[in-house]
């Protein structure tokens, strides 16, 4: 994982030039925006348990199959499991939002899942529809403007809605 000065120096090198201009800015648009970076981090990581279990809850009430007998979240085993797989996912993507970069989020946690599933019999598209919750959840809470630094928070939500786009992607 390369965190975002470093891959852009990387890039630079690999190339054989000078960080230019662009990079140089975009660079310094995220060192602006780290006091919201870490406000939304924060919010997200200091909800976690509720923005899983919220997540939960309208899954199952939108799939009621996955907790009755036979389904997929059935037993309190599975549905340990399932919010545990949905914790990590989430606790993945907080770490992408600090970073600005979704290789950790790539590599540690999506790299393989989708298999990891369909060899375990896991619907990815219920799981998928679980983090589309997470996200919804994610989001409010961490746009909420009470109490963080002021200003526009849109390209970060929109950098946060990504990362779970991400995943949602890679398993459904």
């Amino acid at each position: 994982m390369l965190d975002a000065f470093t891959k852009v120096v990387a890039q630079a090198d690999a190339r054989g030039e000078y960080v230019g201009d662009s990079q140089l800015d975009a660079l310094n648009a995220m060192v602006s925006d780290g006091l919201k970076r870490i406000d939304t981090v924060n919010r997200i990581t200091g909800n976690a348990s509720s923005i899983v279990a919220s997540a939960a809850r309208s899954l199952f009430a939108d799939q009621p199959q996955l907790i009755a007998p036979g389904g997929n979240a059935y037993t309190n085993r599975r549905m340990a499991a399932c919010l545990r797989d949905m914790e990590i996912v989430l606790r993945y993507v907080t770490y992408a939002i600090f970073t600005g970069d979704a290789s950790v989020l790539d590599d540690r946690c999506l790299n393989g899942l989708r298999e990891t599933y369909l060899a375990l019999g896991v619907p990815g598209a219920s799981v998928a529809a679980g983090i589309g919750k997470m996200k919804d959840a994610a989001i409010a809470i961490a746009n909420d403007k009470a109490g963080i630094t002021q200003g526009d928070c849109s390209s970060i939500m929109a950098e946060v809605a990504s990362y779970f786009d991400r995943a949602a992607s890679a398993v459904g």
